[in-house]
């Protein structure tokens, strides 16, 4: 774990996932219970010196990475794995993200069914900086779809489709 004193000598964590009240504590609402704090570094910027489209992407598969895994699937991105390919990706960026601002990225399952699953990502800094979205289709070996893996499945129904737990306050679809 990544830790840094704040200038108020706040311990941050970066790198590993939040809690949900550490994820409140930062003023991000429900249905968010998973989240990422980051520090952005000059390697992501782009020639107008702020944060590159392309990075937000990288967040977003760094977090799917983590989140996978801690939801029941540690076999993710290893060659003994079921695979998983990307059918779509999307981002709405909505304010500039600029070198050494922390960011805290968070990521839910919104849907999920038998071989796909849709998950939704935002990126945070002093308010809501980006939304984005992808699909996530399972596959067997021989490229044809294939289940979502059994934990998987039910650690995404239990934690992020529960209407009983504290991350299904969903908002409203517009």
């Amino acid at each position: 774990m990544s830790e840094l004193k704040s200038p108020n000598e706040q311990t941050l964590k970066f790198h590993v996932p939040l809690t949900v009240d550490e994820l409140r504590g930062e003023g991000i609402p429900k249905p968010w219970t998973y989240g990422v704090r980051y520090r952005t570094t000059f390697g992501e910027l782009d020639a107008q010196g702020h944060v590159s489209n392309v990075v937000y992407l990288r967040w977003f598969e760094a977090l799917r990475m983590q989140y996978l895994r801690d939801y029941g699937w540690p076999e993710y991105a290893t060659r003994d794995g079921t695979p998983m390919v990307l059918r779509r990706n999307e981002v709405d960026y909505l304010k500039v993200i600029n070198l050494s601002q922390d960011i805290i990225v968070t990521g839910r399952t919104t849907r999920v069914g038998t071989s796909s699953c849709v998950m939704e990502y935002a990126v945070w800094s002093n308010g809501l900086c980006a939304t984005g979205a992808a699909v996530l289709v399972f596959l067997d070996n021989d490229n044809a779809k294939s289940a979502i893996p059994v934990a998987l499945k039910a650690n995404i129904l239990e934690r992020d489709l529960n209407p009983e737990s504290d991350c299904c306050e969903l908002p409203p679809k517009t």
